[in-house]
């Protein structure tokens, strides 16, 4: 018997203006326009149950980082109905500033993240730079707390969270990098995030220049495609054509936050 299907919801909260597309590309033209980055957390909920897919970066980190922050990710969920506050279980799929920076918003919340992820932010790699610039320490330090608290929960590879939720490590962008998949009333989809943030990385094989492992990163992509039952059903972590290629959530909600169980159509011109 199938479980329940799950909605989704993408809500993008900070963007970025690329100077160059080797900023998403590895071996890019140098004169190819770098385009835009999106930045979203995820929702997935039916009548039973509800998780939160990672939880963004504050305006704080946002202005540091040079990204525009738009909205925080509290507000999207509140506009779905959901009390950040009240969040039972929040899905890390990886420890990047842009995936944990806002886990206070959810004091409730257990946090459900790979083994192989602290290990990778608090050893030996994070003593070079090249390895480090997309980790906050200060996120890592409290997260580190949070285990003490007992409120993360560690998965080692692929693991059952619930029915019709799956969690699947991939690695690639960084060592302990998972993905979601999720039963919908479309069959299985999966939320890829880093494993290709921009659907040119896995259609086109074009890897991404934050890498740990690059056997991992391109193996990702397949075990990506494996694990959805059409390979539109994957959805990448920051691309804009996810918000052109599926409907406003509602009303007041364009280029905010998009319903992804759906069929997706072509982006927009």
């Amino acid at each position: 018997m199938s479980p329940q299907p799950y909605e989704i919801y993408a809500i993008r909260y900070a963007t970025v203006v690329r100077k160059h597309a080797g900023e998403n590309f590895i071996g890019a033209d140098p004169h190819e326009d770098g385009g835009t980055m999106d930045y979203f957390v995820w929702l997935v909920r039916n009548a039973e149950r509800s998780y939160v897919i990672d939880t963004g970066f504050t305006a704080e980190i946002g202005r540091k980082r040079g990204r525009q922050f738009l909205h925080c990710p509290s507000e999207g969920l509140a506009a779905l109905g959901v009390a950040a506050a009240q969040v039972s279980d929040v899905v890390v799929t990886h420890l990047h500033y842009d995936h944990i920076g806002n886990f206070a918003l959810f004091p409730n919340a257990t946090f459900h993240l790979q083994d192989r992820e602290m290990a990778y932010a608090t050893g030996r790699h994070m003593g070079s730079g090249v390895m480090n610039a997309a980790y906050e320490v200060e996120d890592i330090t409290a997260m580190v707390r949070e285990v003490y608290r007992g409120r993360v929960r560690f998965y080692n590879g692929d693991a059952d969270l619930a029915p019709g939720i799956t969690l699947h490590h991939v690695g690639g962008h960084t060592d302990g990098l998972q993905i979601v998949r999720v039963w919908t009333q479309l069959g299985w989809m999966v939320l890829a995030s880093d494993a290709t943030h921009y659907y040119a990385n896995m259609e086109d094989q074009r890897l991404f220049p934050i890498v740990f492992d690059v056997g991992a990163m391109v193996e990702g992509w397949r075990r990506c495609r494996e694990l959805a039952d059409q390979p539109q059903y994957v959805i990448p972590g920051h691309d804009p054509a996810v918000l052109q290629r599926y409907p406003a959530a509602g009303a007041g909600m364009q280029d905010w936050i998009a319903r992804l169980d759906l069929e997706p159509g072509l982006p927009q011109a």
